[in-house]
């Protein structure tokens, strides 16, 4: 995902957030990088062109803009922590065998699931959101 210096500053902004060089280099790293990057990952890529970026910094921004819901993290069955820069509804597919997360948009899925959990009625717990990571293995690997 391509996205401009300026919408990033403007969503730093809409949410509360002090724009600052290295909200917005991280945040780029996330959209640029577009593979649900970790906080390793996105510190290779920042130091390329900001080599004084401390690693500290990284993730204090990250935990700021998982807060804000700039970005989702997402654990991945190796217990690392990823990071997505697309907060709006989705799945993954997650490959066992190479530890890729590719997006899955099913608007009938999201459907079906909230179908089925309204019939269910849990009792003492209200559904906010369901998010599937759904394991398997890619054909190109």
């Amino acid at each position: 995902m391509n996205i401009q210096q300026d919408e990033l500053r403007n969503k730093l902004s809409e949410a509360g957030l002090k724009v600052t060089p290295q909200r917005v280099l991280i945040l780029e790293a996330i959209y640029t990088l577009n593979n649900h990057p970790t906080a390793e990952n996105i510190l290779e890529y920042i130091s390329k062109s900001n080599p004084n970026i401390a690693t500290g910094t990284v993730y204090k921004v990250l935990d700021t803009l998982v807060q804000k819901n700039l970005i989702r993290r997402v654990k991945t069955d190796r217990d690392v922590m990823r990071y997505d820069g697309i907060t709006e509804k989705h799945h993954h597919l997650y490959c066992n065998k190479c530890d890729i997360i590719e997006d899955y948009n099913d608007a009938e899925l999201d459907e079906y699931l909230m179908g089925y959990f309204k019939k269910k009625k849990l009792k003492g717990f209200e559904i906010d959101d369901i998010v599937l990571q759904i394991r398997g293995t890619f054909h190109k690997c």
